[in-house]
């Protein structure tokens, strides 16, 4: 995290702080779900007070994704490092600046690193983006990795063609690579800005593909592929009649998970063997004393739901039984549930909680400053929810 803003402050961008996990101006969702969220009125034209060029790391919580909690990758937690260019740089230094951030400052291999463009729609004028593909196919070509194109379509299409040799770079359709708040080209709202993006892929290996997904491709969802990053261009705004205009000032929009990051970074799949999430699990089979290869969806929920719990108690939210705090309240249950079945039934967020505090405390001042509120808050939750699994 400090390596990614330090390196996009050298080159002149602004540290800008997260935005609270409850955004008070934004009644269109319940939770900040992207770095990009808070920052969408610059987006559209309002200028910045920091300035053109910004860089953050921005945490969200995506309650959406709760069920998918479990695996090796899901988080409903996580962190999102931006960096944004408002009419300032664009394709070419983004995408050579986050090659370098991934290979010389988090250590990912090059080798493993697959990469997508926009095919392009000719029915809505919008063409290829053969600039971003050639920009990627000069980056890897100097650091003496092949890199032929290859020319994919859908996802569907992915798992139907797979991948050939000595190919790095893919064109995918909307459905993988065009943003707009409303998703694919038909659904880009009138007057929105829009633009192709590159997603930037690290590949575990083909023993993490899993069966049942066709042939390996980077927008394949078997496991042997991670989404990393995703660089979006927005560089088209669509107007009244529904076509697409090129925007006069071109902005980047760029967000990492940084868990993912690190995973990669890591050479290993499994987000939570990460030091962000792995002290929480190691805490749990002290407590417990089973083994995290034997319960391995139990406590992945547990680090995972706890963590977001703690950040929404940082940023003033309380357990309740409507909006974010039934959110709230179903993360510390659904936790508590899977640690009942582990066998810890007392004091589990007493235990827990200073763990997850003290891996962020150096970092975001707000978690130090409202630790003792933060873990009072968790344990009257705790003890109200207790009495009811009792009776269960």
């Amino acid at each position: 995290r400090n390596e990614y803003l330090k390196f996009f402050n050298e080159r002149k961008h602004e540290i800008v702080s997260r935005a609270p996990l409850v955004l008070k101006d934004d009644p269109t969702t319940l939770f900040t779900g992207s770095g990009m969220q808070p920052l969408l009125p610059y987006l559209l034209g309002q200028p910045h007070p920091a300035g053109v060029r910004l860089v953050d790391s921005q945490t969200c919580l995506r309650a959406q994704d709760i069920e998918d909690v479990g695996d090796n990758r899901h988080t409903t937690f996580f962190e999102m490092l931006g960096n944004w260019s408002m009419g300032d740089y664009f394709k070419e230094q983004q995408i050579r600046w986050f090659f370098e951030f991934l290979t010389q400052k988090a250590g990912v291999d090059p080798e493993k690193i697959y990469v997508t463009c926009f095919i392009g729609d000719e029915s809505q004028g919008i063409p290829r983006d053969t600039e971003a593909a050639e920009i990627w196919q000069k980056v890897f070509e100097e650091h003496g990795l092949s890199a032929e194109i290859a020319e994919i379509g859908s996802a569907e299409d992915g798992d139907k063609r797979g991948i050939k040799p000595g190919e790095r770079i893919f064109y995918y359709d909307d459905g993988e690579n065009w943003w707009s708040r409303g998703g694919g080209l038909e659904k880009t709202p009138i007057g929105d800005p829009c633009g192709p993006d590159s997603e930037v892929f690290y590949d575990f290996g083909s023993e993490h593909h899993a069966e049942g997904y066709g042939l390996a491709h980077p927008a394949s969802d078997s496991g042997q592929f991670m989404e990393i990053g995703n660089q979006v261009f927005m560089q088209y705004r669509r107007i009244e009649d529904g076509s697409f205009e090129p925007l006069e000032k071109k902005n980047v929009d760029f967000g990492g998970g940084l868990e993912r990051i690190a995973a990669a970074a890591n050479k290993n799949p499994d987000v939570y063997r990460i030091s962000l999430l792995w002290p929480i699990i190691e805490k749990l089979q002290e407590l417990s004393g089973k083994k995290y290869e034997s319960h391995t969806e139990s406590m992945r929920v547990i680090a995972d739901h706890l963590r977001g719990a703690t950040f929404l108690a940082v940023d003033g939210c309380v357990p309740s039984n409507k909006q974010q705090g039934y959110v709230m309240r179903r993360l510390i249950r659904r936790a508590m549930i899977k640690a009942f079945d582990l066998g810890v039934e007392q004091n589990f967020m007493e235990q827990i909680v200073p763990v997850i505090v003290d891996m962020y405390h150096n970092d975001f001042p707000e978690v130090a400053q409202r630790r003792e509120d933060i873990v009072s808050v968790l344990i009257k939750e705790e003890k109200s929810f207790r009495q009811t699994l009792r009776k269960g």
